[in-house]
């Protein structure tokens, strides 16, 4: 059977992350813009050799899950317990139908797992049936008695810090985690201490030191700075579009359907906000223009929604490994008046660009009755997109 049939995950994300500070728990907090639980869940979701995503989740948070982690596939999720433990139990008895042959377990509050220890995991558990990532100690360690003076240093050569996914053959960790609860056990503070109680030999794989798990707000502030630096690339770009009025009784603005007594004459629907923005988009990615991508002489292009070219244009940054930091859109027009529309304009944005709205502005402006706009001839529109890029050739 392919490993995509027969590899799957526990994704732990009861817990309460108290020590992270205030902002509730941890995994529902943003990092670089993107929810701590969405960033773990994305790599095992996405990775060819994982069929099942099994969250684990406090019941009071269900709609925080739900919100932070749109557009990923996963299980239902299950309720956690009072202890990891426990959660990670909860876990596994809800995949027990999928009957998986190798099981992951991941903690949310690990948002940077690379699809590099994913695969090193799955195979390491494959081989030997229980394997945990480990990177090594780079500082000396001191074992302290009870008066807190030094009793010993060990020789942090054979140190190691262990960090998760762990993997295991499936029917094992959940037969090991079974005997723990009905022995009344549930103080190992990882899985594989279960598995070793159990009698397993615990093999270790290559792990990744980006892998880290955010426990303080320390942790946080620090990992924002890493990831701001990672796009370091910031560019800009400006765009521009105009479009006349003809016949008909709305006109399409930012996303929005606007009641007037004239339409676009357009190819497509004519929005020249969502064009300008496009071409923003674009010019800040020196990628060409809305016309190179979405020719008007393409008869497909006939009458399309713009949403379509916006979320192109938001797919290439991303796809650059980049992010979108602003965008603004001005309108120049005697009528509509844009005002009354500003916020839901925004909102359309933000919501086709995924982005949150304090980083879209559409502001308005009348040209005094001067020139084609002035006469209510048509509508023009500026826009410009700010952007990070990773630095690259």
């Amino acid at each position: 059977m392919a490993k995509s049939q027969r590899t799957a995950v526990v994704l732990v994300a009861a817990g309460r992350g108290l020590r992270a500070g205030a902002g509730g728990p941890k995994q529902y907090r943003e990092i670089g813009g993107v929810p701590v639980i969405y960033r773990a869940m994305e790599a095992f979701s996405r990775h060819a050799d994982i069929f099942a995503v099994q969250p684990v989740v406090n019941p009071d948070d269900s709609a925080m899950f739900t919100a932070a982690v749109a557009g990923l596939k996963h299980e239902p999720p299950t309720n956690g317990g009072a202890t990891r433990q426990a959660s990670v139990l909860a876990g596994l008895e809800a995949l027990a139908k999928h009957e998986p042959d190798i099981v992951l377990i991941h903690d949310a509050a690990r948002p940077f797992v690379s699809e590099g220890v994913i695969s090193r995991a799955i195979e390491a558990a494959s081989r030997t049936g229980a394997a945990i990532p480990t990177v090594p100690v780079t500082d000396t360690i001191k074992v302290t008695g009870e008066s807190g003076n030094v009793a010993d240093t060990p020789d942090r050569a054979s140190l190691r810090i262990a960090q998760t996914p762990q993997s295991f053959r499936f029917d094992v960790i959940l037969e090991a985690h079974r005997r723990a609860a009905k022995d009344g056990r549930s103080d190992f503070t990882d899985d594989a201490a279960i598995a070793e109680w159990a009698g397993l030999t615990v093999a270790t794989f290559e792990g990744d030191v980006a892998n880290m798990k955010l426990t303080t707000p320390e942790d946080f502030v620090r990992e924002e700075a890493r990831l701001a630096a990672q796009l370091g690339d910031i560019r800009t770009g400006t765009g521009y579009d105009v479009h006349a009025f003809g016949e008909g009784d709305h006109v399409m603005i930012c996303g929005v359907r606007v009641p007037h007594t004239k339409g676009f004459l357009a190819h497509s629907d004519g929005d020249v906000g969502l064009h300008a923005l496009v071409d923003a988009i674009l010019g800040a990615l020196a990628d060409g223009d809305i016309g190179s991508h979405f020719p008007p002489s393409d008869a497909k292009w006939k009458g399309a929604s713009s949403d379509q070219f916006l979320r192109y244009a938001i797919e290439r940054v991303t796809a650059r490994g980049g992010r979108v930091a602003n965008l603004e859109v001005t309108l120049i027009c005697e009528r509509p008046k844009i005002g009354p529309l500003r916020d839901t304009m925004r909102a359309r944005i933000a919501e086709i660009s995924g982005v949150d709205i304090s980083r879209v502005a559409v502001k308005a402006t009348t040209s005094e009755r001067l020139g084609f706009t002035g006469r209510e001839e048509g509508i023009a529109a500026t826009a410009s997109a700010t952007i990070r890029l990773p630095w690259g050739v």
